[in-house]
């Protein structure tokens, strides 16, 4: 997949030098053809091939969150796991102040 991917940017680029290196080429052509024939279509498909790995991670991280919210209603004694997306709030000792925001 990545062979087609650098493949197709360097016809793109190929393109780019020569409409910018042609007697009635100019640089802003060049940069038009280069995103519009290059970067623009190769990141459209990159990301449309793409989704299903993005899809399976997805699933398999939901399954993991399932089977822990499921360990934790079998055995109540266990304190349940915090979502690995939230910090633990750090503790504030009685003689430091707040710490400064910024």
């Amino acid at each position: 997949m990545y062979l087609i991917a650098i493949a197709w940017i360097y016809v793109a680029l190929m393109m780019a030098v020569a409409e910018a290196t042609h007697a009635n080429g100019s640089v802003l052509g060049a940069l038009v053809t280069f995103f519009l024939y290059g970067v623009g279509p190769l990141s459209l498909v990159m990301y449309l091939l793409g989704s299903p790995v993005r899809r399976r991670a997805r699933q398999a991280a939901e399954a993991e969150a399932d089977a822990a919210l499921a360990a934790a209603a079998a055995n109540p004694a266990a304190p349940a796991p915090s979502p690995p997306d939230q910090a633990a709030p750090e503790p504030v000792s009685a003689t430091e102040g707040p710490k400064p925001v910024g």
